[in-house]
């Protein structure tokens, strides 16, 4: 479903985001 994608998208963006805060 297009919801899943985006909802998974979104949490690897946020991942991303932390890991760069983080270094």
């Amino acid at each position: 479903m297009l919801y899943d994608l985006f909802m998974f998208i979104l949490n690897f963006l946020l991942l991303v985001i932390c890991v760069l805060i983080s270094v």
